[in-house]
């Protein structure tokens, strides 16, 4: 028998670079996106993929995450109750609500290896999920919900799996070469870390999800550091692949992926969602054919 997947971890201790100086004070995950910050989307999918643990790895100036889960403070329930706003005080307290949240602090080297060591101690002897905090695929049923069910019959290794449209940011991700299984599922033969264009084995991208045995931690601690002492994840992967686990990727069906991440992307996101925001759609959308755009 399978073990259930029960835990998610959201790393979550990055230094936000590319949104300097916006992120210096505030974690990059907590950027909105309308009315939710985008960390918040990356919670619901797991909620709404049936795991409601979700261990968050933050790192400095990551307090922001913890009170935006955290029960509304007794300040803003008196000004919301004087201002007849009850409609808003029931949404974020259902914020606290709606999963049970552990915290833990980053230590070690970079590298997007090292968040997955920390929660070793929580985790312990089960497989887990692991999503990024400051990018989410929106799909339905959930990006989450499609790779448990692959687990649940193949087990091994799963990670999420994205078509890349445009031919020239294929070098911006981790590139799989393929071996067909079933219907969107296929098997991993190699990942290819941000490839030349040339040397890109398909145009699936294999990142932002994944579902690991407890075995990644033995790997984690017996991989070489990378470039400039980074621990990456994939390098672990690979390893356990070569241990013979087998590594598959579900190519996530009727979903978007948005890399909220990137200054360009995360506004083509905001404005995507305003567009589909049933309180603004209306009013922003003639607000944008309002602009004399050259």
């Amino acid at each position: 028998m399978k073990k259930k997947i029960s835990k998610v971890v959201i790393p979550a201790a990055g230094y936000g670079t590319r949104f300097l100086p916006q992120t210096k004070a505030m974690p990059k995950e907590m950027l909105p996106v309308v009315d939710k910050p985008v960390i918040q989307y990356v919670v619901e999918e797991a909620v709404h993929s049936g795991v409601e643990n979700i261990i968050i790895v933050t790192g400095a100036n990551k307090r922001a995450i913890e009170d935006h889960f955290d029960v509304p403070n007794e300040d803003l329930v008196k000004n919301l109750m004087a201002g007849n706003k009850e409609h808003i005080l029931k949404e974020i307290r259902k914020i606290a609500d709606m999963a049970n949240f552990i915290y833990v602090r980053q230590k070690g080297p970079y590298g997007n290896g090292t968040p997955i060591l920390a929660v070793e101690p929580i985790i312990e002897d089960e497989p887990f999920a692991v999503l990024w905090g400051d990018e989410f695929i929106y799909s339905n049923p959930p990006r989450l919900k499609q790779m448990i069910k692959v687990y649940e019959k193949y087990g091994g290794v799963v990670i999420s799996g994205v078509k890349i449209e445009k031919k020239e940011d294929l070098s911006r991700y981790g590139i799989a070469e393929l071996e067909h299984v079933e219907g969107n599922i296929h098997k991993i033969k190699r990942i290819v870390e941000k490839p030349e264009l040339n040397e890109a084995p398909s145009n699936i991208a294999t990142h932002g999800g994944y579902i690991l045995p407890p075995d990644i931690f033995s790997a984690l601690k017996r991989i070489k550091p990378g470039r400039s002492g980074e621990i990456w994840l994939v390098d672990a992967i690979n390893l356990l692949k070569k241990e013979g686990v087998p590594i598959y990727t579900v190519v996530i069906e009727n979903g978007k992926y948005y890399d909220t991440g990137n200054k360009f992307e995360y506004l083509k996101t905001v404005i995507e969602f305003a567009l589909n925001h049933k309180e603004i759609n209306g009013e922003f959308k003639a607000f944008l054919k309002s602009l004399n755009l050259k």
